[in-house]
């Protein structure tokens, strides 16, 4: 190992943006049911099947209509 390593040529990450970041939510059982079941079929782990739907929620700005009564 060398006692000093020269960066001055170095370049940044262009990944960095892209890093996700963990969180703790609040999830129904049946709902994270639902996903496991739809990721099983797709062959792709549930929490990355969740991450994509809410990123096209975001995209397309899609909002979500509540009603109470």
């Amino acid at each position: 190992m060398k006692s000093e390593y020269d960066f001055s040529k170095s370049r940044r990450n262009p990944y960095t943006k892209k890093l996700k970041k963990q969180i703790t939510i609040r999830i129904d059982d049946d709902t994270i049911d639902y996903f496991k079941a739809l990721a099983e079929e797709k062959g792709i782990p549930y929490q990355s099947l969740i991450n994509l739907y809410l990123r096209d929620c975001a995209e397309s700005q899609r909002n979500l209509k509540i009603d109470w009564t």
